[in-house]
């Protein structure tokens, strides 16, 4: 999903610089990952305009990058196959061992438990 997938929709992104999903949504964005903010008030954040859905984004999403507690993480999951994103990374600490049953039934890869500025430095030739 690093290197392939080029839109991110992260889940529980708002404009707070203090919050994770805020320093991994910018994490991404410098390593050329277009990000999409997806929140309830659907805030513009480093320069992108937010949705309050999934369903909103008028336009494919490759990843939807999941910042909710693990409770309430599995809708996404659903959401994320429903609108054909082609992965689901749920955060660290973030579990659903149903939502990923159902995910890659439906044939959608998956990751839990990790965050994208971990794995990036394992890529080949990547520099962190």
């Amino acid at each position: 999903m690093l290197e392939d997938c080029e839109t991110w929709a992260v889940v529980g992104l708002s404009g707070n610089p203090d919050r994770t999903a805020y320093r991994i949504a910018r994490f991404l964005q410098a390593r050329g990952k277009r990000v999409v903010p997806v929140h309830p008030d659907a805030p513009t954040v480093l320069g992108e305009q937010g949705y309050a859905s999934l369903a909103d984004v008028p336009f494919p999403v490759d990843v939807v990058d999941v910042f909710r507690r693990s409770e309430a993480a599995g809708e996404f999951a659903d959401q994320a196959v429903a609108i054909g994103a082609k992965g689901v990374w749920f955060q660290l600490g973030v579990l659903d061992p149903d939502a990923y049953e159902r995910t890659a039934a439906a044939g959608v890869p998956m990751v839990m438990d990790t965050c994208p500025a971990i794995e990036w430095p394992h890529l080949a030739g990547s520099v962190a």
